[in-house]
């Protein structure tokens, strides 16, 4: 149950966006795993969509493409806010700097139409986080940024690892101290595939998985008695 006074989030990543047929999951069009995900933001009310990296499978796509994805987030009626990932960095050639998804008014794109952080006065709420802008391993929750509103959302796409545990994976690795030292009311991660909530629960810190594969997105509600609430809720296509 959702109060008027409710804040509610829905969290998404890894989408994987592509004009080859062989990679699309969802028949064939490749930008419907994008158009589940806002339908979910308009299904749950949502009062922010937030698409963790890996939105797009590469910044390879052609026009037609990025065309179909401007036109499904300037109909997403709400904010969007986007943290390019390992596989859609902010490059040169970057989908995020060709189309016009960045001179869309309700799509914040980390690293391209916002630095580091954008504050929505509102609610009183701040989103941050440091984007993916080549393909050369970084950290994703170095340098956390202060608290500054009333609301303090992270993100960050990387691979998490309980601290001791010698890494499978070498890059963009999140430990549990980076995770404690952000303070945030919600860590929202992208990255893996399926869903999982990770670190020490002192911050409540979940991946979503992809769509295709979880058949969810997580929706967050920060309530007004100032809880955190976290579900999975089904995508339908």
């Amino acid at each position: 149950m959702t109060d008027a006074s409710d804040i509610v989030l829905v969290h998404s990543s890894d989408l994987h966006v592509d004009s080859d047929p062989a990679d699309m999951t969802y028949g064939d069009d490749g930008t419907t795993g994008l158009r589940i995900v806002l339908d979910a933001g308009k299904t749950h009310n949502a009062s922010y969509v937030l698409l963790v990296g890996d939105i797009f499978d590469n910044n390879r796509q052609p026009p037609a493409i990025i065309d179909r994805c401007v036109e499904l987030l300037s109909n997403a009626g709400r904010p969007v806010v986007v943290l390019p990932g390992n596989h859609d960095p902010i490059t040169k050639d970057s989908v995020w700097l060709r189309g016009g998804m960045a001179e869309l008014d309700n799509v914040h794109i980390i690293g391209v139409t916002h630095e580091q952080a954008v504050h929505f006065p509102h609610h009183d709420l701040e989103i941050w986080g440091h984007p993916h802008v080549d393909y050369d391993n970084m950290v994703p929750l170095r340098t956390p940024r202060q608290r500054t509103a009333r609301w303090h959302i992270a993100l960050a796409h990387g691979h998490y690892e309980d601290d001791g545990v010698v890494p499978l994976r070498p890059s963009w690795l999140i430990s549990n101290a980076e995770i404690e030292a952000t303070q945030a009311d919600y860590l929202a991660l992208g990255h893996w595939n399926r869903p999982a909530q990770v670190g020490t629960g002192s911050v409540p810190a979940y991946y979503s998985g992809s769509p295709d594969l979880a058949k969810t997105v997580n929706v967050v509600r920060l309530t007004g008695n100032g809880t955190v609430r976290v579900t999975r809720e089904p995508v339908s296509w």
